[in-house]
């Protein structure tokens, strides 16, 4: 535990450092604060604006959770269809893969013009940047079954079915979850792209109307919230990830 909380100190202590010389760097050269506003007045202006940015910090968050949600169940279903069927894995996976070449943003625009400016495309951008980490890592975690295990429970008369739910998917928790971590930070982002498709509230829109005004400060605002955000789901995962994977050894145990 005193490890823990002294290897938590570093990186905080190394962002302080980067503040103290970025206000120190700005202050000194005389850098307009339009251009890049030192962190002091960054902060200042988050407390100071705070009451017009929540409901916008909400309406992210709300459409983060939704898409994630939808993104992981359909990112472990088809994990679990692919590995369940192995000839859709071997004729869908490479246009899976060929997929993720497609800038979001670039697809972004037709999504408006085939289903409008509603939720229903921002919860597809959402879905489309969370589904496919999962789907990766939880397959990679089935094939990662032990073989001996496989072999101990097929020669016991387990059925393909029981195979999946009492060996295969326990075992690739871990891999899951790790998927888990990635999407969840990437929904955040994913919810900021699908905002500037013509969303009325959420961090996109604020980050739009600062930019356009040239109040850098409150991008930086918007960037940083962005990454806390970013953080805080990926340290829920983290969370919920030793409360079901709890048969896992942690840290000096592995040893």
């Amino acid at each position: 535990m005193r490890k823990n909380l002294v290897k938590g100190w570093r990186p905080i202590l190394v962002l302080l450092l980067l503040f103290v010389i970025w206000e120190m760097v700005v202050k000194l050269t005389g850098v307009p604060d339009w251009l890049l506003p030192p962190p002091s007045k960054i902060f200042t202006e988050a407390i100071a604006g705070w009451h017009d940015f929540y409901p916008d910090v909400f309406s992210t968050v709300k459409i983060s959770l939704y898409g994630f949600v939808v993104g992981a169940s359909i990112g472990l279903a088809v994990a679990i269809l692919f590995h369940l069927v192995p000839v859709l894995r071997d004729s869908f996976y490479p246009l899976l893969i060929l997929s993720q070449n497609v800038p979001i943003i670039v697809l972004a625009p037709l999504l408006v013009i085939w289903f409008g400016f509603g939720l229903l495309p921002k919860m597809i951008v959402i879905t489309l940047v969370c589904f496919f980490p999962i789907t990766v890592a939880a397959l990679d975690g089935f094939s990662q079954t032990p073989s001996e295990l496989k072999h101990y429970m097929r020669m016991a008369g387990a059925s393909k079915t029981q195979l999946f739910w009492k060996l295969e998917l326990p075992s690739s928790m871990p891999s899951i979850f790790s998927g888990f971590k990635v999407s969840a930070t990437y929904s955040v982002m994913g919810a900021v792209i699908s905002e500037w498709l013509g969303a009325k509230q959420g961090i996109g829109v604020f980050m739009t109307f600062a930019s356009s005004s040239f109040r850098t400060d409150r991008v930086f605002v918007a960037i940083f919230t962005i990454m806390f955000l970013s953080l805080f789901f990926f340290f829920f995962i983290v969370f919920m990830e030793r409360r079901v994977v709890c048969w896992q050894p942690k840290g000096d145990e592995k040893k």
